[in-house]
Formats: structure tokens, sequence, C-alpha cells
């Protein structure tokens, strides 16, 4: 949508066969992601299917309330932060582009291409081709383009990720507000909707193991903890077991007629709750680069480089919290009130949620 504001015609070509519907659980688009919408004009279908959490109240293992910080920043209209199912914004932005006449192909997973300084041509692994002017690779955390043009391994985070959403679960909470506890053995974090419905999320430390069903480990873990995570997990489907990944500074985003952007060139750990919003705001800096710049691709870089690197950092620190051993949840519980106070409050994470990208149409 942001290449077709500035007069590029594109074409989408999707991995996934059909409509990843039931790919992935919930995910936090942030204000500045929703700012970013906004610019599209494609901000308030997002906001009507989410639900409103500007709030993140944190817990110790053993129910003390440690401090409370902002999910985000209110845009000048009011604006907050919004938790979606991820299958829910994949339709909203297929629709809103499909709409806007752009075209989509799926079951198109790319297996390499040919760059010859004129034009790139992708090769699928359904044995068809496409050629374009340039490729813009939004392949994710492991992206097959990277490894042609940027090889890089993803590190793994040392957490797995699960969520899920119980109707009328039960745990104590107001509309708005993320409970987030760090338990003895696994952190846990919950959301009540307006309905009574409780989405849930768990990151769980494990090495990365071939498990069928992470239920019994997942209650185990937080059997001990002074709340009723246990109890939720053993009344709720999982609809999400995924090893946490994110990606050490990469020396280039592109190469020739070849870009990486969102999860392909910056992966985070979901533990900011960025990586949705970074992938989106991506997108109106490259095609503003596309539409302004002599060297789009590098001037890409440069603008959003410094900014998803140091969000890709401060996710890593939030994730780190999340395992640590017994000394460290000692340490971390007692110094945690003191670090919210003084380095999570509204201003010192202004960086973070008051971005504005600028884009000329």
């Amino acid at each position: 949508m942001a290449l077709q504001r500035v007069g590029i015609e594109s074409h989408i070509f999707e991995a996934y066969g059909g409509d990843a519907a039931s790919v992935g659980s919930f995910l936090n688009v942030a204000s500045n992601g929703l700012d970013a919408l906004r610019t599209l004009g494609a901000h308030h279908p997002v906001m009507a299917a989410g639900i409103p959490t500007p709030t993140m109240i944190m817990w110790s293992g053993t129910g003390k309330r440690l401090g409370q910080v902002p999910n985000g920043m209110a845009l000048d209209d009011g604006t907050v932060s919004h938790t979606i199912q991820r299958a829910d914004l994949f339709r909203i932005v297929r629709d809103e582009a499909r709409s806007r006449g752009v075209e989509i192909s799926y079951g198109k997973r790319l297996v390499t291409l040919d760059d010859t300084g004129s034009e790139v041509v992708a090769h699928f692994d359904d044995g068809t081709t496409a050629t374009g002017d340039i490729l813009i690779a939004a392949d994710g955390v492991h992206s097959r383009t990277r490894q042609l043009i940027a090889p890089a391994r993803p590190r793994y985070s040392g957490l797995y990720s699960f969520g899920g959403i119980v109707p009328d679960g039960g745990l104590p909470g107001d509309p708005g507000e993320y409970h987030m506890i760090f338990g003895k053995k696994a952190f846990f974090g919950y959301t009540v909707a307006s309905g009574g419905d409780t989405w849930w999320f768990a990151n769980l430390p494990s090495e990365i193991v071939e498990r069928e069903d992470w239920k019994p480990l997942l209650i185990e873990a937080f059997r001990g903890d002074a709340n009723d995570s246990a109890g939720l997990i053993a009344r709720s489907r999982i609809d999400a077991a995924v090893p946490i990944y994110d990606l050490a500074p990469l020396p280039t985003w592109h190469r020739g007629r070849v870009v990486l952007t969102g999860d392909a060139a910056h992966a985070t750990s979901p533990s900011a709750g960025q990586g949705a919003s970074l992938a989106i705001e991506d997108a109106l800096v490259l095609a503003d680069c596309l539409k302004r710049e002599a060297d789009p691709f590098a001037a890409f870089e440069a603008r959003r480089r410094d900014r998803v690197e140091k969000v890709v950092a401060y996710s890593r620190r939030i994730s780190n919290n999340k395992a640590a051993g017994p000394v460290g949840r000692v340490v971390r519980d007692s110094l945690m009130p003191f670090f919210l106070r003084k380095t999570a409050s509204s201003e010192s994470l202004a960086w973070l949620y008051r971005h504005h990208v600028e884009f000329s149409q």
C-alpha cells in the first residue's frame, strides 16, 4: 500500500498456500505501529478487531506487585496500543491491499533468485518464476532471501512462546491491562477482554526440542506461582508453541536489486511488543526512499538501522530477565520497582512509542 502511494506497482508472492488464518496466536500493535498504519488510512479496522491495551502491570511469582508501565503512548487522537489476533491482522491488511488493487499470489515459497543488474527473477518451489525491477523480502526471521544475499542465522533466545484464549478465564484484571508475571520457572502474561475472555501467553526457558504436548510441562512450570496461571493453562487450548529468535545486527540489508525488511532484516523477540510495528514502519520508509533517493536501499538502511537495532537490544534485555535463575530472580524482583520508576516511564520510552515516520506522498 505504501508503494502504491508513491506510484510503484507491486505483486505480493506469499509462501503460504491459503489465508494463513491458523498461523500464530496474538500480538501487540503498538501506538507507533498504529501511527504508521494511520498514514496509510488502514488503522481503524485493525483497532476495531483488537483489544485496547495501554497498560502493563508487573508482578513477581510470589504475588508481589513490582510496578506499572505504559504499553505504548496515546496518539494525538487518543489511540493506544492494541492486542490483536495475528490471523485478524493478516486478514485486514490483506483485504485492504486487495481493495486498492494490489495483486497477491499464494503458495509461492522462494527457492532462489537471479539478479541480472537490470531486473530480479524469483524462482519458487512450485517451479514458477516472477520478474520485477526489485525484490523486497518480507519473509521473516528464517528468511530464505537473507540466506541468499546476506547469510546469517537467527539467535535463539532460550525461550519458547505459547499462547491461547480462554472464555471467561476468571483471572483478575480490568480491560486494557496486561498483567506480566515473572514466575519462579517461567513468564506469564495475560489481558482480559471486555467480554471476559482471557488472552494469555507464556515464555518457558527450554532447549529447542520436538514435543507434541507442551501443556503438562507448562502447568508444572507455573504450579508454584501465586496466581492461577497453571489452572488457566489447564483449561486452555494452546494456539502457539514456538521458539523465540532474534537477529544479531547484519552487515547489510541489501544487495543489488534485493532488499530485506521487517524480521528478515532485524528480527526482534516479542518481549518489547514491536515486531509488527517495526515492519509497518519499514514499509513506509522504504517506499519513501524509493520515491526520493538516488540509492534507495542504502538510504532505507541508513534511516532505519539505529532505531531497529536499539529495539532488538532492548527487547533482548527483557527476554533475558524472563529466564533469570534463582539468584537472578531475587535480584530482579528487588530492583525492578526502582528500574520501572526510573527507566520505564512514559518519558524514557518516548523514543520507542512516539516515533513517527515522515512519509511524503
